[in-house]
């Protein structure tokens, strides 16, 4: 199963209103088509694994999938090895980042995608990893991996779950925004794209809930029912609506050199 990079990279797994992965459910079909019959799920960003794995299993097999968890395998490296698909749910980044170092899998599971080409499904913690890096996820370091870098599928970050100021509150904290551009005030920071909204770059982008990022091969596209915005290091952010055009965060390097 040969090929460019597929990624399906989703914001969050459940929509106020919906079930787990309801909202995106028809994108995982068109996604992972008919020649996938089984797909590796890796639930180590949740304690509870055998909980989190039923929760997956029963939605996968409800559309037409056979599901494996990685957790259930005496060697996660080989199970990844002859995975047809890989699907990463969310959960706390930093348990989920240090887990796949833990287990040696960074390196298999980026060969897998990127060499072999099989297709590779996130959500929300599992979208942060398939980034550059960890630096703007939303959670808390409950445990320290022993880097922040992650899987690099994507040559930029992005914020899943993003929010947008609240003009009405009065809490007078950081808002999301103000944290990123807090991150391209150091040097050499790459876009992000804030999913939710997409909310993208330098690199950085937001995505705002119900919205996810289609990459196949250099084409990216932003897909669901919000828009996104762009956060791009030394510039305004700007506002993305679905069907965006987003492949030059992937093959634009002047990007990194604003």
């Amino acid at each position: 199963m040969e090929g460019p990079r597929r990624l399906l990279l989703i914001s969050n797994s459940t929509l106020h209103g919906g079930g787990y992965l309801g909202h995106c459910q028809q994108h995982i079909q068109s996604f992972l088509g008919q020649k996938v019959k089984r797909v590796l799920f890796i639930p180590y960003a949740l304690h509870d694994r055998d909980a989190y794995a039923c929760t997956a299993r029963e939605k996968f097999e409800s559309l037409g999938y056979g599901l494996d968890s990685i957790h259930e395998s005496c060697d996660p490296v080989e199970a990844v090895k002859k995975s047809e698909a890989i699907f990463i749910g969310g959960g706390n980044t930093f348990r989920l980042l240090k887990a796949l170092y833990d287990n040696s899998l960074i390196h298999e599971i980026r060969k897998r995608v990127l060499e072999d080409g099989i297709p590779y499904m996130g959500s929300s913690a599992g979208t942060n990893v398939a980034t550059i890096s960890i630096n703007t996820t939303n959670d808390m370091p409950i445990v320290y991996p022993p880097s922040l870098k992650a899987l690099g599928l994507v040559p930029f970050n992005i914020n899943p779950h993003y929010l947008d100021p609240d003009v009405k509150r009065t809490h007078m904290g950081e808002t999301r925004e103000e944290r990123i551009r807090q991150y391209h005030e150091e040097p050499n920071t790459p876009p992000v794209l804030l999913e939710n909204h997409l909310k993208c770059f330098h690199l950085h982008q937001g995505l705002r809930e119900g919205t996810m990022l289609l990459v196949e091969g250099d084409k990216a596209t932003l897909q669901g029912v919000t828009g996104a915005r762009l956060f791009l290091r030394g510039k305004k952010p700007t506002e993305h609506e679905p069907g965006t055009d987003f492949s030059f965060l992937l093959t634009d390097s002047n990007l990194l050199n604003p």
